[in-house]
């Protein structure tokens, strides 16, 4: 079987999480298995990055040196912890101080120019895998496996130019990532690819967005017709809740493609909202599992399973720091136009709309963006909309959040809804804006962020999550 495995920064930021990580490779190829692994950056490097690119912006050379320095101490340390070869690590020292030092000619360059572009950005930011890969693909040497790492760029993830929210060209990946790794697998040796970026048709470094490495693992498993993508976490897989909020929430055993990109869109970070885009056409099953739990299966997200009486409703996300805003006025009735002005208006801005909601009397649009982005989509619209005939007040609110009731079930079901609202209204929440989408697998809603926790727990007991089917 080829199964391509991704592992998170939180199994590559310890001396033993690495080890943990290569046991689990190794057992796969003992087993005969084909395997190309993609890693994330070390937990919270990729953080440090973009502190080290908006210190080198502003030309805070002090600042900048120390997070440098801080950088080079953590992934030196981990090599000399986990590598026992003497050749191995002297090897992985020479690569590790180069990134160093092109990453610092980089940031350096930056704080002489006091500019910082989303290109030069994305290059900054690309080095966290780069330096967690070095290590992992050592460490894989060190247990007497052949290994080789490489970009996403080099394995043959081919973007568009939109830097840090990067693009897939999914069809010119395909070819150039069977080119390049299906000779490597044929000689048994074990690839390694940097999640998270890419690189334009000329080579010029991009990232994929936050969480991408999921992502890269997806597009890799596409291109190569895997049998199975893993996605080790340190959790078992997707909860029917945040545990932090429900605590009966149990781990979904299996859910269907269309549930699972639900979830990850409405809050769950377990897993990226685009990763299981390239895998759909394919129907390569995806799992999630803890590689600190080896027993527990996980979750298995395929194409489509049976529905059973009993899971109506798969699970209830929840979405933090949301703003809401409502646009209305009495002319808006009959005039065409409106909502996608409006729209155009935040997209041209770069701002996400997560949510958005028009009753039948067309007099107003209600819809959810991001918190921090709130105050400026308002100012926009203010400074475009008011002072005509059409809209007369635009409203906001800071203090809510989105609540998510996720499931396949719901479809044809009657009295879903009902049962939504009416658990929650029992618990004196007030709804402030609902939308339901045609697919009819989610039904989401707007609460004030006070009330998210309790209206969770409300709808987690009404559907008897906490129950295995």
């Amino acid at each position: 079987m080829l199964i391509v495995m991704k592992f998170g920064g939180a199994l590559l930021s310890k001396p033993e999480k690495i080890k943990r990580s290569v046991e689990i490779i190794k057992n796969y190829v003992n087993k005969g298995d084909k395997v190309i692994v993609v890693a994330s950056a070390v937990s919270k490097v990729t953080d440090e990055l973009i502190k080290a690119s908006r210190e080198a912006s502003s030309s805070n050379w002090e600042d900048l040196k120390k997070i440098i320095n801080e950088l080079e101490k953590l992934h030196f340390n981990l090599a000399k912890d986990i590598i026992q070869n003497k050749n191995i690590l002297e090897d992985l020292t020479l690569e590790l101080k180069s990134l160093i030092e092109e990453l610092k000619e980089t940031l350096f360059s930056v704080a002489r120019l006091k500019e910082l572009t989303p290109r030069s950005k994305d290059f900054i930011l690309s080095f966290g895998e780069k330096f967690s890969c070095a290590i992992l693909c050592a460490a894989i040497k060190n247990e007497g496996l052949k290994a080789k790492w490489m970009t996403g760029g080099e394995a043959g993830i081919i973007t568009n130019d939109e830097f840090g929210n990067a693009k897939p060209l999914l069809d010119l990946s395909s070819q150039k990532l069977n080119w390049k790794l299906t000779p490597l697998l044929n000689e048994n040796i074990i690839p390694i690819v940097t999640g998270f970026n890419g690189c334009t048709p000329e080579g010029v470094v991009t990232t994929l967005g936050r969480g991408g490495s999921d992502y890269t693992a997806t597009i890799i498993a596409s291109a190569l017709k895997a049998d199975e993508v893993v996605l080790w976490k340190e959790v078992n897989g997707l909860m029917t809740a945040d545990p932090k909020i429900e605590s009966k929430a149990r781990t979904i055993r299996v859910i269907s493609y269309a549930e699972a990109s639900e979830i990850a869109y409405f809050g769950a970070k377990i897993i990226h909202p685009r990763a299981l885009k390239p895998v759909i056409k394919a129907e390569i099953p995806v799992r999630i599992r803890s590689a600190f739990n080896l027993d527990d299966p996980g979750t298995l997200i395929i194409k489509e399973q049976k529905i059973k009486p009993k899971e109506i409703v798969k699970a209830i996300s929840f979405i933090k720091e949301v703003g809401l805003i409502n646009v209305s006025g009495s002319e808006i009735v009959g005039t065409p136009g409106v909502a996608a002005r409006v729209f155009k208006i935040l997209g041209d801005n770069g701002i996400n709309i997560l949510m958005i909601s028009q009753g039948s009397s067309e007099v107003n649009i209600s819809f959810a963006v991001p918190r921090d982005s709130l105050s400026k989509a308002v100012n926009l619209l203010e400074l475009n909309l008011l002072g005509g005939e059409t809209v007369k007040e635009i409203s906001s609110e800071s203090d809510v959040c989105i609540v998510a009731v996720v499931g396949a079930g719901m479809k044809g079901t009657p009295g879903v809804a009902a049962r939504v609202f009416k658990a929650v209204a029992e618990k004196g929440i007030n709804v402030r804006m609902i939308a339901q989408g045609s697919s009819e697998l989610n039904i989401s809603f707007i609460v004030k962020e006070a009330d998210g926790p309790k209206a969770v727990n409300a709808l987690h007991e009404e559907f008897k999550l906490y129950e295995e089917s």
